[in-house]
């Protein structure tokens, strides 16, 4: 198989990946809204595993793009670092530190729109 032809399909893994990463850090704000009225403690807290699990395959994805697909390398390095705020989000969040949690969490909502919307609209495998 060609390079090309595997980057393409990485390309499509890493679009997958991403759009799931984004719903699951949505439905992470959804549930702290429900969590701040009472409610939906163990949904959180479910939801927090199911952000670090995409996070990280975003990350190897992003890297088997980088090194074996010879594509660029900052999805690589972008989705480390939400990977590592995510961590800190949640740290944060099963600390009780919510002046922290809840800026972080935005903060994660946004880097991973804006990957999101990398991914979608990179147009080629060197780009």
């Amino acid at each position: 198989m060609s390079e090309v032809v595997q980057a393409d399909r990485t390309v499509v893994v890493l679009r997958a990946v991403s759009a799931l990463y984004g719903v699951a850090v949505l439905v992470q704000a959804v549930t702290a809204g429900q969590l701040l009225s009472g409610g939906a403690a163990g949904a959180h807290g479910a939801g927090a595993a199911a952000v670090h699990l995409l996070g990280l395959a975003q990350l190897v994805v992003a890297v088997l793009l980088w090194r074996p697909g010879r594509g660029p390398g900052r999805p690589a390095l972008a989705s480390l670092v939400l990977l590592l705020a995510g961590f800190a989000q949640s740290a944060l969040g099963g600390a009780g530190g919510t002046a922290l949690h809840v800026p972080l969490g935005m903060a994660l909502f946004g880097g991973v729109v804006a990957m999101t919307v990398w991914v979608w609209t990179f147009g080629g495998h060197r780009g």
